[in-house]
């Protein structure tokens, strides 16, 4: 029987009884989101515990900063659940609500850090076709022009998302060129990334999503369910025309390529939609 990619995280995080740290449970949406996902016995929501030394510890040996400067750090909210995280009181933060996406991925930069092998955050969205394909957009919140090195980080971080989300990951990094049907300066970038990678790419989205095509233009079907954008332009602009032509549901962004699950929410987010961002970071964890 098929099970949708929300089914599953929501079976995999009412398993799993992630604990999750919300700096900002004072906001109505977040603290409205942790009364659901008590009660439906998803995860286990954690508050703020008092800063500690271990917390200080785990700042001091991050980064190597003073201890002072991580006690004053550990009074504010996103760096003391960042702090939770990389102690291992929680498995998982959900921010966001009340802080720029900016404050989110430093706070869990410093205490938290990146995965071995990923040398900067970025993000995805969870795209979800009326005729039921699920794919990874990436990155399409966070990094405005990625090197090769960058988006390298992207593709990997993306395919790890999509394995823990989708069971598998089929990676196309898109540019205007497949193959070596044109040049420039943006399809060097992304052939240099895909041979870092040994993901598919440079490849056109037709010939990443259809085997056919992929044929005409000489090389293997890809069938891809994560789509890396050479450009934050390239990934924001294709996710929105997904939302407004296909009818396609777009979750997220969340954050991906650090050492622990962290979610940024949106601003903007409801309480089902915060419900819903902490599900997916869950099944992650």
């Amino acid at each position: 029987m098929w099970m949708s990619v929300l089914e599953n995280a929501y079976a995999v995080a009412r398993a799993r009884q992630a604990r999750v740290v919300f700096p900002e449970m004072e906001d109505a949406r977040v603290a409205e989101a942790v009364t659901r996902l008590r009660a439906d016995g998803l995860v286990r929501p954690i508050a703020l515990s008092p800063p500690s030394e271990a917390h200080v510890g785990a700042l001091v040996a991050a980064r190597g900063m003073k201890e002072g400067i991580a006690r004053r750090m550990l009074n504010k909210p996103l760096y003391l659940g960042a702090a939770m995280v990389a102690c291992g009181e929680a498995d998982v933060m959900v921010a966001g609500a009340d802080a720029p996406t900016r404050r989110v991925i430093e706070a869990a930069s410093i205490a938290i850090g990146l995965a071995p092998g990923v040398a900067l955050p970025s993000s995805f969205f969870l795209m979800l076709f009326p005729d039921r394909r699920e794919m990874v957009f990436a990155d399409c919140a966070v990094n405005v022009a990625p090197d090769a090195a960058a988006l390298a980080d992207i593709a990997r971080a993306s395919a790890d998302s999509a394995r823990a989300l989708l069971g598998a990951a089929r990676v196309a990094l898109l540019s205007f060129s497949t193959g070596s049907s044109g040049e420039g300066d943006s399809v060097a970038t992304v052939r240099a990334a895909a041979r870092a990678t040994g993901f598919a790419g440079p490849v056109q989205a037709d010939a990443a999503l259809n085997g056919a095509i992929a044929g005409k233009k000489g090389i293997a079907p890809v069938d891809a369910n994560v789509l890396v954008f050479p450009s934050l332009d390239a990934g924001n602009i294709a996710y929105k025309l997904c939302q407004e032509l296909a009818g396609a549901r777009a979750l997220g962004p969340f954050l991906q390529g650090f050492a622990r699950p962290v979610c940024d929410l949106s601003r903007g987010a409801t309480a089902e939609d915060i419900v819903a961002a902490t599900i997916i970071t869950a099944a992650c964890a």
